[in-house]
């Protein structure tokens, strides 16, 4: 019997390092790979997937690489480096056999297509993968906020952002060994102990949609589809 997932329509958020691999900087492409077959694993079970991907192993906006450019000008490269990363993970994805289209908020039509919310919705329907590239097309805005937007205006069921870490700590469990994981927090929380799991922008917008999240680790294989299939991986921020 064929398991059932928990939901039928996804945002699946990913930090541009990720990407990245051991090299810190770039795109490994067996990481891609790695990461494209979870997501067709996903894919098989039925359920629509959408991805956002941050930049951060290209360019970063808020970057040390950044430190003297005008916030705008850095804003709009980190919005840039989110193509790239959605190309190349389009790339793997289509490769391993998951249909997929790239949307971009800022227009590139050689490369990729417009955003336009009904095209979006009408592409996961038909169950193609799509990437949602240049953040929200407006610098000030992190790749977290145009993932909750965009989540947001597709009825997606729930946000998966994929960490390195477990879930959700009271304090960065890199740094802190003896740091508590939450398996349950609520938004309010997060804001009130400045918890850096999404910018305050993007979890005000979570919880003013009650848009649930669930914060798990990517590194370990199989994550995403347990996630996926209902199984208490990671940390659940749903009130």
């Amino acid at each position: 019997m064929t398991p059932q997932p928990a939901f039928k329509r996804i945002l699946l958020k990913l930090s541009g390092e990720i990407l990245a691999g051991s090299d810190k900087h770039g795109v490994d492409p067996v990481r891609a790979h790695e990461i494209a077959r979870e997501i067709r694993d996903v894919c098989e079970l039925g359920v629509e997937m959408a991805l956002v991907i941050g930049g951060g192993n290209i360019f970063r906006g808020l970057g040390p690489a950044a430190k003297e450019m005008d916030r705008v000008a850095a804003d709009h490269m980190g919005m840039l480096a989110t193509v790239i990363n959605a190309i190349a993970m389009q790339d793997a994805l289509e490769k391993e056999g998951v249909p997929t289209r790239v949307m971009t908020a800022i227009a590139m039509h050689q490369v990729a297509e417009p955003y336009i919310r009904r095209r979006a919705i009408r592409h996961l329907e038909k169950g193609r993968a799509v990437i949602f590239a240049a953040g929200t097309g407006n610098p000030y805005f992190s790749t977290d906020t145009a993932a909750v937007l965009r989540a947001t205006e597709i009825r997606a069921e729930v946000i998966l952002k994929a960490t390195k870490v477990d879930g959700i700590y009271d304090a960065d469990p890199v740094q802190v060994k003896d740091a508590t994981m939450y398996s349950e927090i609520s938004y309010m929380d997060i804001i009130s102990k400045d918890l850096r799991v999404m910018d305050q922008t993007a979890i005000s917008l979570c919880r003013e949609n009650r848009l649930p999240l669930i914060v798990f680790n990517l590194n370990v294989p199989g994550n995403i589809s347990r996630v996926v299939l209902g199984e208490k991986i990671g940390s659940l921020v749903n009130r």
